[in-house]
């Protein structure tokens, strides 16, 4: 026999549920319905037609709607609960609907007019968990709108739902003030509304004021060394670099800049070096009201820049109202270097090893100005770490003319890191991902756990610590680990998508891992193994066509490519892992 294909889709789905729908049948039938009619008709169904959504189906109180965009679901969903109280009826009678609303982005199976799958399942698994009158979305949700919605969804954590294996991360909203709702009376307590961690801030890059292009690597370079100390300290969420630095050469609101980023506090200032003297202006404004917390001007000698460095740090630390254990007083009071020819030899590397555009002439380019650096110091922690750092980028990406060389070059600056000072977070990051690939992955955890201790707000190290579970298999330990990466980073979660992709196919969830690896590929277009991947959930799937054209996608890129070369490569402990990918790609008839 032929079996039937199956046809299936990305979607985003609302769910959507009246609150205490069975108390108030019971009080008034014949007004709930009438009420729920009025507000289906001028508020409901205008607002989904509106948006571009389809209504799946409706179940007595609940509704099931369809949208072929995220971002059109989520702003049909905010639509509604801001339109939610309605004028009274022809006979005075005022509007007593409230609607609880859960939105996930997922494949969606299609059968008829109908719609079925894990997308669905985990939508109607969401709604319950908003406020009455509010949205709860799934992280995929939260990660794909960005910055294209007015509001800021606040973090609920990670929940256990039912018929779902491992935690959800979810995301709420409420349009009360302060994002929380007024208690309404429904079956089951709805949960406490989440807040957004008041010792939570971004830095932003400071502006360069001397009037030379060419002096951007120490602006960058000053708030980048503030964003460092402050991820040491375990009280303080902190956005990495790269989700801060891009309002760089914006003029932004810091309001929205803590909307987008999920912050109470940001930091921003300015730099003028002229010769030996610097000014640095810094100011840390509520993200919330755009309010001053506190501002400071500082002129001094360019040999002064630590100390202000330090009191910038330590001013934003009492501000917040952070307490800080013996252990983050030591870290913070270390300096790493005194000698400034070193620090800017460090600064100018380091710019050139995170800086957008890595390839064999920013590699050659950084190991140069670390090597400087440490002739100027030759106990400078951090100019040994980044240079194993930049080591590890170079066996990964292969730049050299010896790049598997580049593997112990990595593992030895590391180590002279850590012997210099044990406490550098990025040795140990570096020493975890050589061990990683070697295979030792009790060493690759324990190092990575090491880092966290000394950064916990260091979002490498987060999705480190998932691409290690996910290696030595357990994808499914894996996931949360990489979501608090995206959390920490949103700008940089194009990077974590492939993990967190890879992670669902793993655990058999190949609908979801589909939608992410999906997104991930929308956002780098040139990823070869990303595609390779979205082939196996494909074929998993039996979506064998759109297997095919990922596949002529992948070839385009990497004419060179084969799957069998590449995962010889990748550090997986079991083999049973690399068989579940190939056997996706199988499915499809592709070549592994």
């Amino acid at each position: 026999m032929i079996e039937e294909r199956v046809n299936r889709k990305l979607a985003a789905i609302l769910a959507a549920d009246v609150v205490g729908y069975s108390r108030l049948m019971e009080a008034d039938e014949a007004g709930t319905l009438a009420a729920l009619k009025r507000h289906r008709e001028a508020v409901f169904d205008p607002a989904v037609s509106a948006h571009n959504g389809r209504i799946v189906k409706l179940i007595g109180d609940g509704t099931i709607v369809e949208f072929a965009s995220v971002v059109d679901a989520v702003r049909c969903a905010l639509s509604v609960q801001r339109s939610a109280s309605l004028p009274p009826d022809t006979n005075g009678a005022p509007s007593i609907i409230a609607l609880r609303i859960g939105i996930n982005l997922g494949d969606v199976i299609i059968e008829g007019d109908d719609i079925y799958g894990d997308g669905v399942n985990l939508a109607a698994r969401l709604e319950p968990l908003a406020e009455p009158g509010g949205v709860c979305i799934s992280s995929i949700v939260n990660e794909s709108i960005g910055n294209r919605i007015d509001v800021r969804f606040h973090d609920g954590g990670e929940i256990n739902v039912k018929n779902i294996d491992r935690p959800i991360r979810i995301w709420r909203w409420h349009p009360g003030a302060g994002g929380t709702a007024a208690a309404a009376p429904h079956a089951g307590a709805a949960p406490p509304e989440p807040k957004v961690a008041s010792a939570s801030i971004a830095i932003l890059p400071f502006t360069n004021m001397s009037g030379d292009p060419e002096q951007e690597y120490f602006s960058d370079g000053i708030s980048e060394d503030i964003i460092t100390d402050l991820s040491k300290l375990a009280g303080v969420t902190v956005i990495a670099r790269n989700s801060s630095f891009t309002y760089k050469g914006r003029a932004v609101d810091v309001r929205t800049v803590g909307r987008e980023l999920g912050v109470r506090s940001v930091l921003e200032g300015s730099i003028r070096r002229a010769g030996q003297r610097v000014r640095i202006t810094a100011q840390l404004i509520d993200a919330t009201n755009g309010a001053h917390l506190w501002a400071e001007r500082y002129d001094r000698d360019l040999t002064d820049i630590f100390e202000v460095q330090d009191d910038v740090t330590r001013r934003i630390v009492d501000a917040l109202k952070v307490t800080l254990s013996p252990a983050e007083e030591k870290r913070l009071a270390d300096t790493d270097t005194s000698n400034i020819a070193a620090y800017d030899c460090f600064l100018r590397g380091r710019e050139m090893l995170l800086g957008k555009d890595k390839n064999r002439q920013t590699f050659e380019e950084a190991i140069r100005y670390f090597n400087e650096a440490l002739e100027h110091d030759s106990n400078y922690s951090q100019a040994y770490a980044c240079l194993g750092f930049a080591h590890m980028f170079d066996y990964q990406n292969r730049w050299s003319d010896d790049p598997d060389g580049s593997l112990q070059r990595a593992k030895e600056f590391a180590r002279l890191a850590m012997e210099k000072d044990f406490n550098e977070p990025l040795a140990h990051c570096v020493t975890g991902l050589a061990a990683l690939f070697e295979r030792d992955f009790d060493r690759a955890g324990a190092e990575i756990d090491e880092a966290l201790t000394l950064n916990p707000s260091l979002a490498l190290a987060h999705n480190m610590r998932g691409s290690t579970l996910i290696y030595s298999g357990k994808p499914l330990e894996a996931i949360p680990s990489i979501e608090h990466a995206m959390r920490l980073d949103p700008a940089y979660s194009a990077q974590f998508l492939h993990f967190l992709g890879m992670a669902y196919l793993l655990t058999g969830k190949y609908e979801t891992a589909a939608a992410l690896l999906r997104q991930r590929i929308l956002l780098v277009p040139g990823t070869d193994f990303t595609r390779a991947i979205l082939a196996s959930a494909l074929g998993h799937l039996g979506e064998i066509d759109e297997a095919h054209r990922v596949w002529r996608e992948l070839k385009e890129i990497n004419p060179n490519y084969t799957f069998a070369e590449h995962t010889s490569r990748q550090p997986f402990k079991r083999p049973e892992d690399v068989q579940r990918i190939a056997d996706g790609i199988a499915k499809a008839g592709l070549p592994v």
